[in-house]
């Protein structure tokens, strides 16, 4: 199994102003430092990864929440990214199986454009 993405959501693309305020704020006693140490963190503890045949997203430090979709299930992906999402190249996915709601919904993560490029043609093929 050859492993097609496999990204963390980013910092400063997802939320630029709000890094921006958080560099500012270094000063204030360290609150600015303490702001992205735990940001930074949340975004380690997220990851989506897709190979040949299954989308694995893990969510999560001490406790974690896994969610693995097989690839061949997959009716749907919804991308989405506002004006300014689109101009730092990142954005949400949502990965639709059955139902009315999606079974994975990532934010922040670089080019979502292509996470669905990557499933569109092996949800075909299976």
């Amino acid at each position: 199994m050859s492993e097609l993405y496999s990204e963390h959501p980013v910092m400063f693309k997802n939320n630029p102003i709000g890094f921006i305020v958080s560099i500012i704020l270094i000063p204030v006693f360290g609150v600015g430092l303490v702001i992205l140490l735990v940001w930074h963190l949340q975004n380690k503890a997220s990851k989506l990864t897709i190979n040949d045949t299954e989308i694995l997203y893990e969510k999560g430090l001490l406790s974690k929440e896994r969610s693995e979709v097989n690839i061949s299930s997959v009716r749907t992906t919804k991308v989405k990214q506002s004006f300014f999402d689109r101009i730092f190249g990142v954005g949400a996915i949502e990965i639709y199986t059955a139902g009315d709601s999606p079974e994975i919904v990532a934010k922040g993560l670089p080019d979502p454009n292509r996470i669905s490029e990557i499933i569109r043609p092996r949800k075909d093929d299976q």
